[in-house]
């Protein structure tokens, strides 16, 4: 047997596991899937390399060959998310209808991952950057590059552009977690808690006992468009103010 059939060493098995074919080679993608499918299944809470492993059919130590530990894991994993925007035929990498429709696209791409996987989104706020200065949610140099490329060309000053993308990165940071919080994602001070069965924490708030079944409804999709397209409006502004400069 050819030594490329032969399965990866670091496929140490778990004591009375089936040994895994030549084609489940252990591999980075192999491992990054596994967590991503983990966080997505259990959250993030419950991850770690033990468990990991023993998905995987391994030991834990064999992971380690690919990842250097759990940190680097959880920064493989928003790379993986990150990356996920590339294969989307939604995104547009540059203006083709004009800077609004090119925003509009990459938010909506952003928003897709997010929906996909809310449970690991919030990793793309609290994850360590390539640049210690990169905003979440666009997680990547390449991404910051399409952003800003794509709106020098359409005619944005590099002032503008920039006041752009931390308007555009803090609109849809703070509007995602919102939501995968709703979704059952871990993000701290963001928890929603699960509704009471009655409103009588309610009593002394005739207002908020009246308005509760519209401002317990979930909006969140046109409350995305809506805020969306005003801040479209606002970065209109930001660029003819700066141009008139």
């Amino acid at each position: 047997m050819a030594d490329d059939d032969v399965v990866d060493a670091d496929a140490a098995l778990v004591a009375g596991q089936k040994p895994p074919s030549h084609t489940e080679r252990l591999n980075r993608e192999r491992v990054v899937d596994a967590a991503l499918t983990h966080i997505d299944e259990q959250g993030l809470a419950g991850l770690s390399m033990r468990r990991l492993g023993s998905t995987l059919g391994v030991e834990a130590m064999a992971l380690y060959r690919h990842v250097a530990g759990k940190e680097e894991l959880l920064d493989a994993v928003v790379e993986h998310l990150m990356a996920s925007m590339w294969r989307d035929e939604e995104i547009t990498q540059e203006p083709v209808h004009g800077w609004q429709d090119f925003l509009q696209r990459l938010a909506h791409g952003v928003r897709r991952v997010a929906l996909a996987h809310p449970k690991a989104f919030p990793l793309v706020a609290s994850r360590p950057t390539e640049a210690p200065w990169l905003r979440p949610p666009l997680r990547s140099l390449d991404w910051v590059e399409v952003f800003l490329r794509g709106l020098t060309e359409e005619g944005f000053t590099d002032e503008a552009a920039v006041a752009a993308y931390r308007a555009f990165t803090s609109f849809l940071l703070g509007h995602l977690l919102l939501e995968v919080s709703l979704r059952g994602a871990d993000v701290g001070p963001l928890d929603v808690l699960e509704p009471a069965d009655d409103d009588a924490s309610l009593d002394g708030f005739p207002l908020v006992r009246r308005l509760r079944p519209g401002l317990s409804e979930d909006r969140a999709s046109v409350e995305f468009e809506e805020s969306l397209e005003s801040l479209l409006d606002r970065l209109t502004l930001v660029r003819t103010e700066h141009l008139e400069r």
